[in-house]
């Protein structure tokens, strides 16, 4: 059976269960152990206790412990600022990502040539769920691009500028996480949240402080939405993601 589900948090995503920890080969990961609908689901905050910068956040150990759990499928949290025309508060769940980062791990095949495919990055039977809930939520959901840069400091107007043509939305966690999964062969959906307009998007300037506080107002709806999703997940996998390591290796 597949039901189970682990969801990665980002900022300001608290999920209640009881707290236990998680060895990998890649370090200890603190996560909680809860349940959505008398289905198992498993919370791993992404940044951690001290809320390490997303550039120093420990992707592999992150999905390995999701994998090592049992789950097979993973529902990401991700705060964005949007390029494009999505209003503060409305959900993007991307369709696509580009990658924009420069120092982070991004294989668990270090001394393998294994190349798996990215035709359709993110699962398209978790994406659906996804949308479904945050459509009966909200209604203010739509698809896009994600572009994940390293970060810590927020992007400029001429980055943004830039980075316009490649995506809809800009955020700093969305990847390795999405290629990560791949290779694990897990099924990955991101829910991202526009907590505010990418830089030179408006007038004035913005804080961090802004972005935490959008969450905030925004966390409870979305935990509804990732709740709804889970309990709506097929018991068995129809994708090709379980598959995904089938013909990657040269």
């Amino acid at each position: 059976m597949d039901s189970k589900v682990a969801v990665i948090g980002g900022t300001g995503v608290e999920m209640v269960g009881e707290a236990i920890g998680i060895d990998t080969p890649f370090g200890w990961v603190e996560a909680k152990d809860g349940e959505v609908a008398g289905d198992g689901l498993l919370f791993i905050p992404r940044h951690g206790e001290v809320h390490l910068p997303p550039h120093r956040v420990n992707y592999r150990a992150l999905l390995w412990a999701a994998k090592a759990w049992g789950a097979r499928r993973v529902i990401s949290t991700n705060t964005v600022g949007s390029m494009s025309w999505h209003p503060v508060g409305s959900y993007v769940i991307p369709d696509d990502f580009v990658d924009f980062t420069k120092s982070r791990a991004s294989t668990f095949f270090e001394e393998e040539a294994v190349h798996v495919d990215l035709t359709a990055p993110y699962c398209p039977e978790v994406r659906r769920v996804l949308v479904d809930g945050a459509k009966a939520a909200s209604g203010l959901v739509s698809g896009g691009v994600y572009v994940c840069t390293e970060g810590p400091h927020l992007e400029s107007p001429a980055q943004i500028r830039m980075l316009r043509r490649f995506g809809d939305v800009v955020g700093m966690t969305g990847y390795p996480e999405v290629v990560l999964a791949r290779e694990l062969e897990l099924c990955y959906a991101s829910i991202c949240i526009v907590t505010n307009p990418a830089a030179g998007m408006r007038k004035d300037s913005m804080s961090a402080a802004e972005i935490t506080a959008e969450m905030e107002r925004s966390s409870g709806l979305l935990m509804e939405i990732i709740a709804a999703a889970a309990s709506k997940i097929p018991e068995e996998r129809g994708c090709s993601c379980g598959r995904a390591l089938a013909e990657a290796r040269l």
